[in-house]
């Protein structure tokens, strides 16, 4: 059989599942994940190695209507990884009614040349005859190349969903080297990790307000690598929240994000956390530059 290499994404209003499926598909965790919608803000890939196929997942932030100049850019940056992929698989959560933020995005991507694949997500919340009459509401919604329902949690369907999206991808000589689960930057990687730490404390109160830089990354001569990383908010206000009383949130912070940070690593880690004011950052580009946007 012929080898097969190449792009995919799972696209899909905020909250369908798309980064908790590509950690599942590539069997490690690339991408972080939170209840809460608009979790995601970079574009990760996520490389899944096969004998036959080299299947390269592209999880990027979910299609959304934008408040700020950060979600006009996150838009963008949706759409632009669109355009550059073999593979599209629209996801629709199993659990939730199709509606018109899911009619908008299968618009959106009808016309594009990648092929198109729905995927209905979180099966094991549902009963077989309501996933059937799920089924049956995605087909209406476009010309899909295939329609598969699975489960991130359990596994079920996994297998064949991969199946479906390397039997679209082009014959191609292998794209990374095998060793190789993602191309995003160490720095990205641990400040994503620290900010999902931040959200599971303060996902109500502000989950769009926090950003994370990592300064520094030392490693030391003793096997302990040094990391000093800023957490940032935009209200002196939620300053406050985030630390917690007497320091106690930003410690779970730490050490929740650091045991994380140390699986990623394979070293121990000693990290220096520190939360900083820049005001109204979602709207200012010079803000959105330091950050990373």
């Amino acid at each position: 059989m012929a080898y097969r290499a190449g792009f995919a994404c799972f696209v899909g209003r905020p909250n369908a599942g798309k980064s908790t499926l590509t950690n599942a598909i590539v069997g490690q965790k690339i991408a972080i994940t939170s209840a809460k919608p608009q979790t995601t803000r970079h574009v990760i890939r996520g490389v899944l190695h096969r004998p036959d196929a080299q299947l390269v997942l592209v999880d990027t932030p979910g299609l959304h209507r934008p408040r700020t100049l950060l979600g006009e850019r996150l838009n963008d940056l949706v759409r632009s990884t669109w355009s550059e992929v073999d593979v599209i698989g629209l996801n629709i959560p199993a659990d939730e009614p199709v509606g018109k933020g899911d009619t908008f995005i299968a618009s959106e991507i009808s016309a594009l040349k990648a092929k198109l694949v729905a995927v209905v997500t979180k099966t094991d919340l549902v009963q077989r005859d309501q996933l059937a009459e799920q089924l049956m509401a995605v087909s209406r919604l476009g010309d899909f190349a295939d329609i598969v329902p699975c489960s991130a949690i359990t596994g079920e369907g996994l297998g064949v969903l991969t199946d479906v999206m390397i039997s679209h991808l082009p014959e191609s000589p292998q794209l990374y080297p095998d060793s190789m689960l993602t191309d995003e930057p160490e720095h990205v990687l641990i400040a994503e990790l620290i900010r999902e730490a931040v959200l599971e404390g303060v996902r109500d109160e502000l989950p769009h307000s926090i950003a994370v830089l990592v300064e520094e990354i030392i490693p030391q001569d003793n096997g302990v690598t040094k990391i000093y990383a800023d957490i940032y908010v935009e209200r002196q206000s939620q300053k406050a929240i985030v630390i917690g009383a007497k320091g106690s949130r930003l410690k779970e912070v730490g050490t929740n994000s650091r045991a994380q940070i140390e699986d990623l690593l394979g070293t121990r880690v000693f990290l220096d956390l520190h939360v900083r004011v820049a005001k109204d950052w979602q709207r200012d580009p010079r803000q959105l530059r330091k950050l990373g946007f």
